[in-house]
């Protein structure tokens, strides 16, 4: 939410574009704000995603325990497909299917072909999510073969626009139709001839799919979804949005294509960039982007974020830092945390951080700005196109909230887990290395019989060995018996070290 502008002057009007960069092994797409980024996508060619692409996939194993199965469809590892995802045809007249209470192996078995669709990209060591419900987009409406109804977006809030939005599409749908539609947010005011246009086209695109899905081998891609720069038009070019900037010549024509067919309205706003500068540098993405690989996010008022994210879920710790306050402690408190709601919100789509999130504001006793703070987070949160949700705050005042994860987070796509640590965030201190090699000296003294032992190790280790823990080395040769000798290796991390016989 803007901030509340005094003396009846109107705040400076939103800015909003689309900058797009698109390399020939990488394309990247940035959502700004008023010049700040908000959004970050990105597509390599070596790992594309594959959410929403549909496959001809074959079942290999099926678990009741688990009412799940795994899916052969040409990937790395299986994907996944449970018992709530699977259509079953034998409710496809009426659209609707009962809750179900019978085991999956009614629904598929070892060796079925089956047409699937990607709802999750593959996840660290998870394989993909899949659904055999289809869903074909468009600009303003998504296509459910396998549904029957209209539903209007949640995001559309004028009562009288959703039911002239809802009553076009079901007046469009023809009379032997077990198909539904959803109308996307982007419909708010589409003429009707459009949205008419909309359903033909997905209509005709299904019927290519279905028979493409039946001539093509089990374990193959039969439709994939469009590339990053396309997809951001037909998902993110809403109204509000000034202009679409991008830097590659065919990227733009391709877009102009799309746009000529599908959203004419659109053409004025799209861009082809000419400057010797990347786009991404010009309007300070590049440096944001490495902002956002951070642990440590800074406020404006001096305080800031802590965000760490696991397998299991995403923590958020809220400081006040350097910020000290005019007043007293509990305003200087609340203002932190309100400024601290908008910047988690940002980060949130920034890093595209899903799952289970814990959020750890500072402790306020006025029960009145507690409630301030978690309005501010639902306001914050109200523009991102993920879905979310604020379940509860807990006994210990934490704030716990989900986000849906569909697709890798930014430090994912960007990073690998430390070689040194192996994702850990931490290695033994020299101190414990030295400790851990005494021990060592210890056990193989009594164990085997030699003239002597060399200690291989990291430099730190050595050092402090010839230093600190020189009296207790000296002492460890009496005791054992054993000279020890000392070297170092330069290829070892701290905590890696041997103890060889000599």
């Amino acid at each position: 939410m803007p901030p509340a502008y005094r003396d009846g002057v109107d705040p400076p009007p939103m800015t909003t574009e689309i900058l797009i960069n698109a390399g020939s092994h990488e394309a990247r797409a940035a959502v700004v704000e008023n010049g700040i980024l908000q959004e970050l996508f990105l597509e390599r060619e070596s790992r594309r995603g594959v959410i929403s692409n549909i496959y001809k996939g074959r079942v290999s194993r099926v678990l009741p325990g688990m009412q799940a199965a795994f899916i052969e469809i040409g990937m790395e590892r299986t994907a996944f497909l449970h018992a709530s995802d699977i259509f079953d045809p034998r409710h496809a007249e009426t659209g609707i299917e009962p809750p179900r209470s019978e085991n999956i192996r009614a629904l598929v078995s070892e060796g079925n072909e089956i047409l699937v669709q990607v709802v999750k990209d593959p996840l660290g060591t998870k394989g993909a999510r899949l659904t055999t419900y289809i869903t074909l987009p468009s600009r303003y409406l998504v296509y459910m073969p396998q549904s029957r109804g209209v539903g209007v977006s949640a995001r559309i809030e004028d009562a009288v626009e959703r039911e002239r939005l809802r009553s076009t599409v079901a007046a469009g749908l023809l009379a032997d139709e077990n198909a539904g539609f959803i109308v996307r947010t982007a419909a708010e005011d589409a003429p009707p001839e459009a949205l008419l246009a909309d359903m033909n086209y997905l209509r005709k695109l299904w019927q290519v799919v279905r028979q493409k899905g039946l001539r093509t081998q089990p374990g193959s891609l039969v439709h994939a979804d469009l590339p990053l720069h396309l997809r951001m038009l037909r998902d993110l070019l809403r109204p509000d949005v000034d202009r679409v900037l991008i830097d590659q010549a065919n990227a733009h024509r391709e877009m102009q294509e799309f746009a000529q067919t599908f959203m004419p309205e659109a053409l004025p706003r799209l861009e082809l960039y000419g400057d010797t500068r990347s786009v991404f540098e010009l309007h300070n993405v590049e440096e944001e982007i490495q902002k956002a690989l951070d642990r440590k996010v800074p406020l404006k008022s001096g305080g800031h974020l802590i965000i760490d994210q696991t397998e299991a879920m995403t923590t958020v710790d809220v400081n006040t830092g350097a910020f000290v306050g005019h007043r007293n402690l509990e305003e200087t408190i609340f203002r932190t945390n309100l400024e601290a709601a908008v910047g988690i919100a940002r980060q949130l789509r920034l890093r595209n951080l899903g799952g289970i999130i814990i959020i750890d504001f500072i402790d306020m006793e006025e029960p009145e700005h507690r409630r301030q703070v978690i309005q501010a987070l639902e306001r914050a949160l109200a523009d991102d196109h993920v879905k979310t949700n604020i379940s509860s705050v807990s006994p210990l005042g934490l704030v716990e909230m989900t986000r849906k994860r569909t697709r890798e987070s930014l430090e994912h796509l960007l990073c690998r887990p430390c070689p040194t640590c192996e994702g850990r965030g931490f290695v033994k201190s020299a101190e414990t290395v030295c400790y851990e090699v005494f021990r060592e000296v210890v056990r193989q003294s009594r164990q085997f019989e030699c003239k002597g032992l060399m200690v291989l190790a990291h430099q730190d280790v050595i050092e402090r060995l010839l230093d600190e823990e020189s009296s207790a080395l000296g002492e460890l040769e009496l005791v054992t018996g054993q000279a020890i000798r000392l070297q170092t290796e330069a290829l070892y991390t701290v905590d890696q070290y041997d103890v060889v016989l000599m």
